[in-house]
């Protein structure tokens, strides 16, 4: 892409290779166009053949320029461009514009592969979600802490059947603080999907996403993986594998000590929850609100933030998510 910048005006022309139908570019129907023209309001866009052109702002037309740069980037890796990408990477370069971002770019976000099963890639979607998976290679200990649909369990689990398949280690281990029950929960009778507990359920659901689910009740048979209440972690010593505690915002202080204390040799711990949402009797605090006052700084342990900028379920999620942050502080809890 060329650019010749004017007094107020900048004008850029960028031409797609001819390997790269303009269809991938622009989206069936000119779906991906139209959200580039919603986020740059003000810049003409037009395109003629395998050539488009930007009139505009010096400013936004730079950002139009970099924006279909990274958008070649991640074709040419052979990975499909969708409307969600594209406001994802329209976001990164504003955030990075406003001195919000890192040197990651773009594309380097959007094409980190962690695992493929069935067709399907499972790849980070934001900024934080790659610093997120990041962490989890570099640390021994990571806490994933951030408001729900931020993918922050979905990934943990990607990065552990990941490092089974790798032999990284040799079983995962998938627990939750059972609440409701007082951790109580039994295996209930049926077929072994129907013993997993309701509550640990989620959890399993999530593996189908990621292995062959005719191979799921094989592992879990062999110990390879289990699914499992956290009172069942109690006594453990827990050495070679992968163990994820999810929803950590419902432990007290008590249980994520205990927890923690189970780490064994050539094991890796990554602890998901969000602060927002405890389900904690009155007057019981959260263990995950504590331990970042007690573990920050201690060598080998990483706190990872998400937040509503990170959401990947329905766009309405991030804006819900912000409008209870905003009540919250203004009726200070």
């Amino acid at each position: 892409m060329t650019q010749t910048p004017t007094r107020a005006q900048a004008s850029a022309q960028f031409t797609v290779p001819a390997k790269h139908p303009m269809v991938t570019v622009l989206g069936s129907g000119d779906s991906l166009l139209r959200v580039i023209e919603d986020a740059f309001p003000a810049t003409d866009i037009h395109v003629r053949g395998n050539e488009i052109s930007a009139v505009g702002d010096a400013h936004e037309v730079a950002l139009v320029q970099r924006l279909f740069d990274e958008m070649m980037l991640v074709l040419r890796t052979g990975q499909p461009m969708t409307e969600d990408a594209v406001e994802r990477s329209i976001a990164m370069l504003r955030a990075a514009e406003n001195g919000e971002g890192g040197a990651e770019t773009p594309a380097e976000v959007l094409t980190q592969n962690i695992l493929s099963n069935r067709g399907r890639t499972i790849r980070p979607k934001t900024l934080n979600q790659k610093r997120y998976v990041d962490a989890i290679d570099k640390h021994t200990i990571v806490f994933g802490i951030g408001p729900a649909g931020t993918g922050k369990t979905y990934l943990a689990m990607a990065k552990a059947v990941q490092a089974l398949q790798a032999k990284q280690v040799n079983r995962i281990i998938l627990t939750r603080p059972a609440v409701e029950a007082g951790e109580r929960l039994g295996f209930l009778p049926g077929t072994l999907y129907e013993k997993i507990d309701p509550y640990l359920r989620p959890l399993y659901d999530a593996l189908h996403d990621m292995l062959d689910p005719d191979s799921i009740p094989r592992l879990m048979a062999a110990g390879t993986i289990e699914v499992a209440p956290l009172a069942y972690m109690r006594g453990r010593t827990l050495n070679d594998a992968f163990i994820i505690l999810d929803e950590a915002q419902n432990t007290n202080p008590e249980q994520m000590k205990m927890f923690l204390t189970r780490l064994g040799f050539d094991s890796k711990i990554v602890i998901t929850g969000d602060v927002t949402q405890i389900d904690l009797p009155g007057g019981t605090k959260s263990g995950l609100r504590q331990v970042r006052e007690i573990l920050t700084g201690v060598d080998d342990v990483h706190f990872s933030e998400l937040t509503s900028r990170d959401v990947v379920r329905h766009k309405l999620v991030g804006r819900i998510v912000d409008a209870y942050e905003k009540y919250d502080s203004r009726n200070g809890r």
